[in-house]
């Protein structure tokens, strides 16, 4: 009897800590590995069609076919695999956060989504704070959400290719990492 309640108990610690782990991330972030979020619905590839408007990068560190290795998080995978460089853009990169269009809970601190991204903002860099829709379909429920910027970097970003860590299928054409997040092997 007493080996059926340990079995037992050990069971019940085993299930519950499970349940105290939530990436819903609803407090603000303030630990750099607290910044990923559940990209389940995240298109990781993409067509490689870049927004109208989007200038490529005049003197980008990264140049198409270059190797670099990725040093973000956005998600589960990323962080250490190593890129090929597809495409450098010169912007501003944001950081938001919204509700999906289809429902669900909000997203914080959505990284990246460029100015051409974002409809009708023009070429002024948009403050922390500004409502803005956003145009890009990067996950599930994206295109047309109303959200809120976070902030805001002038900087290149990248479109990739990358293996993930964890395995899987390569992703291709990966919508953005900002320079900052790319280092050489």
């Amino acid at each position: 009897m007493k080996k059926q309640l340990f079995i037992l108990g050990a069971s019940v610690i085993i299930g519950l800590s499970g349940c105290g782990n939530d990436s819903s991330h609803e407090k603000p972030s303030t630990d750099k590995n607290e910044s990923m979020h559940d990209h389940s619905e995240m298109n990781h590839s993409s067509s490689g069609e870049v927004p109208k408007g989007l200038k490529q990068a005049e003197n980008p560190t990264y140049k198409v076919g270059d190797k670099a290795v990725i040093k973000a998080d956005h998600m589960k995978g990323m962080n250490g695999a190593e890129a090929t460089i597809v495409g450098a853009y010169d912007t501003t990169a944001y950081t938001v956060s919204y509700t999906p269009k289809t429902g669900g809970k909000k997203v914080k601190n959505h990284k990246w989504v460029i100015q051409e991204e974002i409809k009708d903002a023009g070429n002024k860099q948009l403050k922390p704070g500004s409502e803005v829709t956003i145009e890009a379909d990067h996950m599930k429920g994206m295109k047309g959400a109303k959200a809120t910027i976070d902030s805001a970097e002038k900087t290149t970003v990248y479109m990739v290719d990358y293996k993930p860590t964890t395995g899987g299928e390569k992703v291709k054409n990966h919508k953005w990492v900002t320079e900052d997040e790319l280092s050489t092997k």
